[in-house]
């Protein structure tokens, strides 16, 4: 798992050009979009990056929160080693986020990890 949120998130008032720096530095095809406390508002993945250029964005100057897949607050938890929670739409083909139960980000978890631990 990839731990420290400042490396697995961006703030939802940061440029879209800033998340996808980060989607690259990465390499699981999405970035965590989290509140000031650091608790997970939603993700941006590759199909949201692809429907957002359809829709012709600026990716200088629109925000992460304007573009990115909001998270379901009421979605059940998944268990993966310790508490974790996967929300609705925090996901991609590559990744999930990882937080407490209080929301708050701690990681995320490439299909590979997952694949290695036995989980999937």
């Amino acid at each position: 798992m990839r731990t420290g949120a400042g490396r697995a998130a961006q703030r939802g008032r940061r440029p879209l050009e800033r998340g996808l720096i980060e989607m690259s530095r990465k390499g699981l095809g999405m970035t965590v979009v989290v509140d000031p406390d650091e608790r997970i508002l939603g993700v941006f993945t590759d199909g949201d990056l692809r429907r957002a250029l359809d829709r012709q964005i600026d990716v200088h100057t629109t925000v992460m929160s304007a573009v990115m897949t909001a998270a379901r607050p009421h979605h059940r938890p998944a268990r993966a080693r310790g508490r974790s929670r996967a929300p609705h739409g925090s996901a991609s083909d590559h990744g999930a986020a990882v937080c407490d139960a209080d929301r708050r980000l701690i990681g995320a978890l490439n299909v590979h990890d997952l694949l290695r631990a036995g989980v999937v």
